[in-house]
């Protein structure tokens, strides 16, 4: 029963987060997508998985971003999420997109070789 009451507010702090990121955050952040968050059961943690477009170095440069937003993210998210207390938030990059897209290329390339051999 806790653990869906969790998943509950894992999705809905995702959304808020998405939309303060969208809509409120004041620094050019750019085209950001946060793909999930993880609720530590005690909720005083949330992990704040996001993808961005581009090169290590603009991955760094948004990350660096949002932590510097965090504290007005928290706040903005405390009026929209009705939680006793704001779990704190730790950004993180959400690789396993990439990781699947290498994977993808991985298995083309594997095929494409069997079919040269045949």
């Amino acid at each position: 029963m806790a653990n869906l009451k969790i998943q509950k507010l894992e999705k809905q702090i995702e959304k808020e987060i998405s939309k303060i990121i969208l809509t409120d955050v004041k620094d050019d952040i750019g085209f950001v997508t946060v793909t999930g968050v993880d609720l530590t059961s005690d909720l005083s943690f949330a992990k704040v998985y996001f993808t961005v477009l581009g090169n290590e170095e603009k991955k760094a440069s948004v990350l660096k971003k949002l932590g510097n937003a965090k504290g007005f993210i928290k706040n903005t998210l405390g009026k929209r999420v009705q939680m006793r207390k704001m779990p704190e938030l730790i950004f993180s990059i959400d690789e396993s997109i990439e990781y699947g897209n290498k994977i993808e290329g991985i298995i083309k390339q594997i095929k494409e070789k069997e079919n040269e051999d045949n």
